[in-house]
């Protein structure tokens, strides 16, 4: 378990100057690194020898100490966007960058992603009528890859990678629908436009994009997307794969809020596949 974990546990038995402290390092652990023994024992309301028996606690000399450990952890938190592939770069280098710069992505999407935002996108699915999926360009494909992956609800679900198709679609939705707008930079001027079309018919519509960007701005619901990648001057990878975990977590996360129903529907799903599948010898 990480220093940052075991502080933020509710289970560990802590006194209750030790929880003033450990709620102080978890809320701001960025400032607590660049602060004086004195400085953190004001904000947490404690003494400065209690500061230093809450780190020997920990195993560490002092205080000090303490701050280097978590000055340490923090960096290893930090997202590396590994640097650019060059044209004399070898196929084990292109493996290595091209992996390193996905996994740095899917830390920065998760320690980025908000769960009271998660948990409002879940309730707007799990309560629509029907949910259409759009996208375009890059994001098209993470449209596809969300509608195969919530047919399996018992929900009408439909992904449009047309921005014409996209806008009739939207012209008919109600207040019952909800229209998913699928964009990593949230500067697609067509989505932006189709995302204020739905909200002007009623419909809920959620953003899974960049935080901030024009599109996050029109849309009530928004899960926010932030990998470090510039699509502006490099071909989508790691930035889509980021949308495609977030459209798992939601998937996972609607399942679970539906419970037993999804459960039978998802068997009813599945034996009517198999016979589209050779059986084992």
């Amino acid at each position: 378990m990480t220093l940052l974990a075991d502080l933020a546990d509710p289970r560990v038995k802590r006194s209750k100057s030790a929880h003033k402290l450990a709620a102080c390092v978890t809320g701001d652990p960025q400032a607590v690194v660049s602060m004086s023994t004195a400085t953190l024992a004001t904000l947490a309301g404690v003494s400065e020898p209690t500061v230093n028996r809450f780190c020997t606690g920990l195993g560490y000399k002092g205080f000090p100490d303490f701050k280097l450990a978590l000055a340490g952890e923090l960096a290893r938190r930090q997202p590396r966007i590994t640097q650019d592939i060059d044209t004399d770069d070898s196929a084990g280098q292109v493996v290595a960058k091209v992996f390193e710069h996905t996994q740095a992505s899917l830390n920065s999407a998760q320690q980025h992603l908000q769960l009271e935002s998660l948990h409002r996108a879940v309730d707007a699915l799990a309560s629509a009528r029907s949910i259409a999926l759009c996208g375009l360009g890059a994001s098209a494909s993470v449209a596809l890859d969300a509608q195969h992956k919530l047919l399996r609800f018992p929900v009408p679900v439909s992904a449009h990678t047309d921005i014409i198709n996209q806008r009739m679609l939207a012209t008919g939705l109600t207040r019952d629908d909800c229209l998913v707008c699928i964009s990593y930079t949230g500067r697609t001027t067509a989505m932006v436009e189709l995302a204020q079309l739905a909200a002007g018919t009623g419909a809920r519509v959620l953003a899974l994009t960049a935080p901030g960007s024009p599109l996050a701005n029109t849309c009530d619901l928004v899960l926010g997307v932030e990998s470090g990648e510039d699509t502006d001057l490099y071909t989508p990878m790691s930035s889509r794969i980021a949308q495609l975990v977030i459209i798992d977590v939601l998937a996972t996360c609607l399942a679970l809020r539906l419970g037993d129903s999804f459960g039978e529907h998802l068997a009813a799903v599945k034996n009517n596949l198999s016979d589209t599948r050779n059986q084992p010898e």
